[in-house]
């Protein structure tokens, strides 16, 4: 190591005299000495004080250019060397270079800054800010060829990509067509995998998922899984699922999903249909995901049902009750919901049996699955028919009160009272509410109407009212034991309550006085004090309502 010692000495003198010859022989002993022992030599190189000497060096027109960037690629290998060498000020001389038509010096300083700014999104963001994205993107287009200097911009993109700020940089330049071109062209497994990786984080932003769209990804996607669909190799088997995972992340976006809707009649969604029928749970998968993304509008969903959809997931569907593909369950069941939201497709998938189907997984442990299925159900049954029917189905509704309890899974609880609510809001049967009583979902019911979500607390009031209206005889006890009335008079005491909480929770006292034990429990609140304060509130419809229950509780005292 003291001819380490020497070499950086004469480093020294010869980057001060700028002997290119001299210095091209230190160089040539560094890299060396980094080949045999880097850790020990980068320590030299530090305690030397030769990094700012290296900032000098780093001109365009000096040879020895790409050495020196070599060696700082080679010692910022080591976490321990990465800050010296921003503190030495090599980034912004290193950023120059990248302007340099020299293949090698472009490679080196490359690697040098990737290797600096490994790990740092501070760092990272830094040279965004310094605009080498642009830089780099044009030096993908002008290299192609080399092989080295584009697996150097990919592993930068990668990395860059991952930054939120780095997304409107890239979406200006022509990346997209750069990437499909490059994607195009590769044969090798590994290749194509190192492309999908710059892909997969760029195609999170909305302008690059159409730019992606436009620049012809979709079919090379669709090639790649028609490839490998019946392959067991490991390496086709995972190809094929990032392809169509990345397929199904472009229709995330509204304006790439249209476009490649085509009105239904695109060969885009003609083929990802004929995904779901398949024998792949891959394929599968990612064709009930896609419809689940393009049914994110009603001109969509409408055509879609009309077209068979519903049946091609139903048919899915019941492939996988018994020991089913839970992601696969969650797929098919997310486009169903979706499926479900315009009003004129709930009567159509009602008589095709949704329900019946939907129904058949009621006994999954999965809470994702379901979330799902009790979405579903929520989006059909509008019509009261269908309200009353399941509504009377006892085990669908013992399920629904245990579900309301399911405290670790807020999602599955919300919906699950969500729906109970709606089955005695649609159906406004004494059946439906005799049932519900008996199964016990009174008291979540009440519950719900402490919910911090203003419309889950007055889909609770109506329901209630409700049940206090047709039934009150058969809930008078479970809505007593769940303090009912003392939850009503907190909400209408306390000023944050929204003025349809107000009214609905005045209407719901009215409907209660109808109980001896509830209406005592009325008169025992002072409820005329709260009641008779409303009556100036700012809006009209919970001021005539506190008129009226002012007169009822007056009456009624």
């Amino acid at each position: 190591m003291d001819n380490l010692s020497d070499t950086l000495k004469k480093l020294k003198i010869t980057a001060a005299d700028r002997t290119d010859d001299s210095l091209e022989g230190c160089l040539d002993c560094l890299l060396q000495a980094l080949t045999q022992n880097n850790m020990e030599t980068s320590e030299k190189i530090q305690g030397s004080g030769i990094l700012q000497v290296f900032a000098s060096l780093l001109i365009p027109q000096s040879s020895c250019t790409a050495k020196v960037a070599n060696v700082i690629a080679e010692i910022a290998k080591n976490e321990f060397m990465r800050i010296p060498c921003v503190d030495a000020g090599l980034i912004s001389p290193l950023v120059q270079l990248l302007n340099s038509k020299d293949q090698e010096v472009l490679l080196q300083t490359g690697r040098a800054l990737g290797n600096i700014c490994y790990d740092s999104h501070s760092l990272q963001a830094q040279l965004i800010n310094m605009g080498v994205i642009p830089t780099l993107v044009k030096l993908l287009g002008i290299h192609c060829q080399n092989a080295a200097l584009t697996e150097m911009c990919l592993v930068a993109f990668g990395n860059l990509a991952e930054l939120e700020s780095s997304k409107e940089q890239f979406a200006s330049t022509n990346i997209a067509e750069e990437l499909v071109k490059l994607f195009k062209k590769q044969i090798e497994h590994d290749k194509r995998e190192m492309v999908f990786e710059v892909l997969a984080p760029l195609a999170e932003n909305d302008a690059i998922k159409l730019q992606l769209v436009e620049s012809g990804l979709v079919e090379c996607l669709l090639e790649i899984v028609q490839q490998k669909v019946d392959s067991d190799k490991e390496e086709d088997i995972a190809e094929l699922k990032t392809a169509s995972d990345l397929m199904v992340l472009l229709l995330l976006g509204d304006e790439s999903m249209q476009k490649l809707f085509e009105g239904g009649k695109g060969n885009v969604f003609q083929r990802v249909l004929s995904w779901i029928p398949s024998n792949n749970h891959q394929l599968q998968l990612a064709g009930a995901l896609a419809i689940a993304n393009f049914a994110r509008n009603d001109g969509n969903c409408i055509h879609m049902v009309d077209n068979g959809i519903v049946e091609k997931l139903m048919d899915l569907l019941d492939r996988h009750v018994e020991d089913g593909n839970v992601t696969v369950q969650h797929a098919a069941l997310s486009a169903l919901r979706n499926l479900a939201i315009p009003v004129v497709n709930k009567a159509k998938m009602l008589s095709a049996g949704v329900t019946e189907a939907v129904l058949k997984f009621l006994k999954s442990e999965m809470p994702p699955v379901q979330f799902k299925l009790l979405g579903t159900l929520r989006m059909l049954i509008d019509a009261q028919e269908a309200a009353e029917q399941l509504g009377k189905n006892v085990k669908l509704v013992e399920r629904l009160v245990e579900w309301c309890e399911a405290k670790d899974h807020a999602g599955v609880m919300g919906e699950s009272n969500r729906l109970l609510s709606a089955l005695i809001r649609h159906s406004k049967s004494k059946d439906v509410i005799k049932t519900i009583v008996q199964s016990g979902g009174i008291k979540h019911l009440v519950t719900m109407a402490t919910s911090e979500h203003v419309i889950m607390q007055n889909e609770a009031l109506v329901a209630l009212a409700l049940i206090a209206a047709l039934e009150l005889g058969t809930a008078e006890k479970d809505l007593e034991s769940a303090q009912l009335v003392q939850i009503l008079h907190r909400l209408l005491a306390d000023e944050r309550s929204a003025p349809e909480i107000k009214y609905n929770s005045m209407v719901l006292i009215c409907a209660l006085m109808g109980s001896e034990s509830l209406h005592k429990k009325v008169q025992d609140l002072a409820f005329l004090d709260v009641v008779s304060k409303l009556r100036s509130h700012e809006n009209k419809s919970v001021a005539q309502q506190a008129s009226l229950t002012e007169q009822r509780l007056a009456v009624e005292s």
